[in-house]
């Protein structure tokens, strides 16, 4: 059941300003971070403790020196795959029905006159956001409420590494309706290390030979024409 059941608050500014948030920190962002927190503060679509947690990311993200906090984004949302910000990973992985949930998604942002570059995914939280900011508020919280139980599986992930960022997906929730709490995270490998390649045959590995642990006799075989090689320099024949 939601947080909430009166007629919610308009969050125009409010999602636009998480959207940003969620996206690479870049100078710009940090430049304009006073902006995003006074946008923030005069909508007033959010409970004041959280507004003052979004507060405390803006000074972090402004004051930090700049390769930090950028190396710090790339680390939290770019190499986890439970703090990922791409929703689909969450629910499709890599299966091939990824790809038209994607069409599908692109076209409900068409249907709404959203377009956007060709090196932008459709489904990363932050396009969402965006999306939601152009919809009546009723209609934002439903559309929200849809990816909710991914967004708060994300919050917890993101709370459990102490991160200041889990505010921003706690936002989220609260403007869906629903209560910012956290589930069980499982334990989560890098994406590095959860996509590395096995090394072809087991890496020269003895694994599935006739006496596996054993040294492996070499046999040479000899050239198709019954010739042996010539002996090399200082070998005898």
């Amino acid at each position: 059941m939601g947080l909430f059941s009166t007629t919610p608050k308009p969050a125009v500014h409010t999602l636009r300003v998480l959207a940003h948030l969620l996206r690479y920190p870049t100078p710009e962002l940090r430049e304009h971070a006073g902006e995003l927190r006074d946008a923030l503060r005069a909508e007033a679509a959010l409970p004041a403790a959280r507004l003052t947690e979004l507060d405390a990311l803006l000074v972090h993200l402004s004051q930090q020196p700049a390769l930090d906090v950028e190396a710090d984004y790339v680390e939290l949302f770019d190499r986890g795959r439970s703090t990922a910000l791409h929703l689909f990973e969450h629910v499709l992985g890599d299966s091939r029905d990824r790809g038209p949930a994607m069409i599908d998604l692109i076209q409900t942002y068409e249907k709404a006159g959203l377009f956007f570059g060709p090196a932008e995914l459709p489904d990363h939280l932050s396009v969402l956001l965006e999306f939601a900011s152009t919809q009546p508020a009723a209609v934002a919280r439903e559309f929200l409420g849809e990816s909710a139980h991914i967004v708060r599986a994300i919050f917890s992930a993101l709370l459990k590494r102490q991160s200041p960022y889990a505010s921003v997906l706690a936002a989220v929730l609260e403007i869906a309706g629903e209560k910012a709490e956290p589930v069980p995270v499982a334990a989560d490998p890098g994406i590095d290390e959860s996509w590395a390649e096995p090394a072809v045959f087991g890496g020269c590995s003895t694994e599935g030979q006739a006496r596996p642990g054993q040294p492996q006799p070499i046999r040479i075989v000899k050239a198709a024409t019954g010739r042996h090689p010539s002996p090399p320099p200082g070998a005898q024949a």
